[in-house]
């Protein structure tokens, strides 16, 4: 096989709109693309600024729910501001922890799929 990367993840959503606002206003996601896509469907897809791994807003797939997909990773190399910054424009974010892959944070969109905003050790204000 020559799988060489992951290109879109889909997040599975309620509201389109109001998630498209949460990604692009309160994470602070870029708009890829933004079109309509067969009967009553839009295609949103957006990304962290300057990255090709993007996510796709999305209502049609049967076994994919709103609020359920977990554990998506986000990098970020300013976890204490970041997870400040989430928590002033009313995220709710869960307390920092550590694992042996980094410090993260936790936190869910509009319809509660799940986001862990990580650090790595190496990138940690207090790593030596």
């Amino acid at each position: 096989m020559a799988i060489t990367s992951f290109e879109i993840i889909s997040v599975p959503v309620s509201d389109p709109q109001k998630s498209k606002e949460f990604y692009r206003d309160v994470l602070g996601f870029e708009l890829i693309r933004e079109e309509p896509m067969g009967p009553n469907m839009t295609w949103i897809q957006l990304a962290p600024k300057g990255q090709s791994v993007t996510i796709a807003l999305v209502t049609w797939f049967d076994g994919l729910k709103p609020g359920g997909q977990q554990g998506l990773m986000v990098n970020t190399n300013a976890l204490d501001a970041d997870r400040d910054a989430l928590i002033a424009k009313g995220v709710d974010v869960g307390e920092i922890g550590q694992q042996p892959w980094g410090r993260f944070a936790m936190f869910t969109d509009p319809d509660g799929n799940g986001w862990i905003l990580r650090q790595a050790l190496d990138a940690s204000p207090n790593a030596s």
